[in-house]
């Protein structure tokens, strides 16, 4: 038996179809019957067969609660631990904690009990260390705790530090280090915003550079890896090193739309994630902006995926294919 947390995610759902489709016994954990929803849209991009979700057990269960996690575990020999909370609002950092590293050291015990033999774990680029030169961020790059790190940051870090405690305890695992991850299904969510934002005329870009992967590449990773010999070690999956402005123009250009024709400076962002944070306190609502946010909209960070190209002989679909091809699911 398979266990998925964070299933009805943008990754977990794409895991869940390709995990099915080679029929294997699947077991996935939701919260929300709303959000198993999303899964058959995700599902349907890859097929019309409305039966192939059907073999999916579903769970319901909160993976931070003990005795509704024991059950899911019964007869569980391989883990995907997918689930996160990903925010840069300090106001979430409690619930961010309570998720990504208490969630986790849950997971990380129970799969100890269990005796799994397998635990694959959805980390982050934002637990992987900056490069102090300029060069290209591998495996190696140590996370410095003494940085100003974000609430994500730091809990994606301590997620992964439960996870290697797995390692010492007799879970053969492996942890993947994507970058933004792009893919269809989840419109009004994370990097899924941003093609909503541009088919409805976004305006705006900057010019730092990050990471890129496609969902599918992530899942085919993690799949792979996990049915591999390969055991206690951990992989950035980057297709490509991007600027967001060169993002943003691909997604425009995919889907025929004008290209953000404003360039955001960092002294602009500057002003107006303190604007955002004042007007929170007063309001309540999220900020449209936080100080990590908008660091992360103008930091050059770039990627070196050569460790799982080499181990696996992994091989990337190029960015520009994945952009098109959400471009197209999305319309």
């Amino acid at each position: 038996m398979i266990l998925v947390t964070g299933a009805t995610g943008l990754v977990g759902a794409h895991l869940l179809y390709h995990l099915v489709k080679n029929d294997e016994k699947v077991r996935a954990i939701y919260r929300s019957e709303i959000k198993i929803e999303a899964v058959k849209k995700v599902f349907a991009y890859y097929t019309e067969d409305t039966s192939l979700i059907e073999k999916v057990e579903w769970f319901k269960a909160d993976i931070t609660e003990v005795p509704a996690m024991i059950p899911a575990f019964i007869g569980v020999k391989t883990l995907y631990h997918c689930a996160a909370f990903i925010s840069f609002s300090p106001k979430d950092y409690r619930e961010m904690r309570k998720v990504n590293i208490h969630g986790t050291a849950i997971l990380v015990n129970l799969a100890i009990d269990a005796k799994v033999n397998k635990m694959c774990y959805v980390g982050s680029i934002a637990s992987v260390g900056d490069s102090l030169n300029g060069a290209l961020i591998t495996e190696e790059n140590e996370w410095n705790k003494e940085a100003d790190n974000s609430g994500y940051s730091i809990t994606k870090f301590g997620g992964e530090m439960e996870v290697w405690r797995a390692s010492q305890e007799g879970v053969a695992v492996v942890i993947v280090n994507p970058g933004v991850i792009l893919g269809s299904g989840f419109w009004q969510t994370g990097s899924g915003k941003l093609f909503t934002q541009v088919y409805n005329g976004f305006r705006y870009y900057t010019e730092g550079i990050t990471g890129f992967v496609g969902v599918k590449d992530v899942v085919k990773a993690m799949i792979l890896l996990t049915n591999s010999n390969i055991k206690n070690e951990r992989f950035i999956l980057v297709a490509a090193n991007k600027t967001y402005k060169d993002v943003l123009f691909a997604i425009a250009d995919a889907f025929r739309k004008k290209r953000p024709s404003t360039k955001i400076k960092s002294w602009q962002t500057a002003i107006l994630w303190r604007f955002s944070a004042f007007a929170s306190k007063i309001t309540g609502v999220q900020p449209l902006l936080s100080k990590y946010s908008a660091r992360s909209a103008h930091s050059v960070s770039k990627y070196s995926s050569e460790k799982i190209e080499k181990a696996i002989d992994f091989q990337f679909e190029e960015i520009e294919n994945t952009i098109a091809e959400t471009c197209e699911n999305y319309q």
